[in-house]
């Protein structure tokens, strides 16, 4: 299959391969849209098992970030990037640096920021060979570590469907099943845990496993557990896909909200959660708030001004305002809530394109 025929290729703008043999860099870059403005989106450093699946990864991360931007009415478009590696064995400021002159390349066109595997240290050594990165810290327009925004998304989107589902404005006496703690799960589980959640968590980190029990509480279980045990919110907070036919039957929960990026294997699985009433709370929707704080930087480099947590919270607020008017279109027009999702941002970009080639 060539990369035109994959089903995650969706019309992309751009796919751009990047290597470099002194540093072993091997990136891909792929920029889905730039209707609304610059693509912009996080960098993935990811051991894939090959070329293929490290492509179809950012294939569909970028789309997810088209729909993620224009969900949270930034102006921004879509984009992701990923760097072919063990984060833990092969990161090297070198490295970074090579992938800073990558994206340096296309003039703009694309914004990295930090995803999994990558962090805010890594981001400022690309910084000092391209201005076009994003998520630093320091200075007037530096907006640090998306993570604790994008948590605290994810966190107010489980109050609202705790609201929804059991018409209580805390977490006291639900039980959320987090799967894993890293960057955004470790703050998750924090604000979690002070609502009156109980917890139960996972992850392959075990020393960061232990480090958060050891403050909320939480009930550790092996990887492959997480998917069956008893609770009310399923929080998958570290890769994708992971609602799949393998693991459907096995949850329990009545909602799912976490901060995991392309929660779904396939559109089906939406419509199945959905058909058993499970509440389903969009990813790009609940986990939008790290790019809005990323989108304050932006905002401040190009008018010269500087990093406005108001300005984030305003966003974050209206990103929540949008999540229920996904809810309660769900309910009113008996579709499956990713499937509103996707009208609101596909409406959102088609409009922004339909100006582009009018002005």
């Amino acid at each position: 299959m060539t990369l035109f025929d994959s089903p995650s290729f969706a019309n992309h703008e751009g796919v751009h391969a990047f290597a470099d043999e002194k540093t072993g860099l091997k990136a891909i870059v792929a920029v889905h849209s730039t209707a609304r403005g610059p693509a912009v989106g996080g960098t993935r450093m990811w051991n894939y098992g090959s070329a293929a699946e490290a492509l179809e990864d950012v294939l569909r991360l970028s789309k997810g970030m088209s729909y993620k931007n224009a969900v949270a009415d930034l102006e921004m478009g879509g984009g992701k990037s990923v760097i072919i590696g063990d984060s833990k064995t092969r990161k090297t400021p070198e490295l970074f640096r090579a992938f800073g002159r990558a994206i340096d390349k296309l003039g703009g066109n694309y914004y990295a920021a930090e995803d999994v595997g990558v962090s805010v240290e890594d981001i400022a050594e690309a910084r000092k060979e391209t201005e076009y990165v994003v998520g630093l810290s320091g200075g007037k327009e530096g907006s640090g570590d998306p993570s604790p925004v994008t948590a605290e998304g994810v966190y107010r989107s489980t109050l609202l469907a705790a609201r929804r589902l059991w018409n209580q404005d805390d977490l006291t006496g639900l039980t959320v099943a987090v799967q894993g703690i890293g960057h955004v799960g470790g703050y998750l589980a924090d604000k979690l845990h002070a609502a009156g959640a109980k917890l139960i968590v996972t992850d392959v980190n075990v020393p960061l496993l232990e480090e958060v029990a050891g403050r909320t509480g939480a009930e550790i279980v092996a990887p492959d557990v997480i998917y069956g045990v008893k609770a009310d919110i399923y929080a998958p907070c570290a890769l994708g896909a992971t609602l799949n036919p393998q693991t459907l039957d096995r949850l329990t929960v009545k909602a799912v909200v976490g901060a995991a990026n392309n929660q779904l294997a396939t559109p089906e699985i939406g419509r199945i959660l959905f058909e058993r009433g499970v509440l389903y709370a969009p990813d790009y929707v609940v986990n939008g708030g790290g790019i809005i704080n990323v989108a304050s930087e932006l905002k401040a480099r190009q008018t010269g001004g500087a990093y406005d947590p108001a300005w984030v919270e305003g966003k974050l607020s209206r990103l929540m305002e949008t999540l229920e008017e996904v809810l309660d279109r769900s309910a009113s027009e008996q579709r499956p809530t990713h499937e509103i999702a996707d009208a609101i941002a596909e409406a959102r970009i088609r409009k922004a394109s339909e100006l582009k080639l009018a002005a």
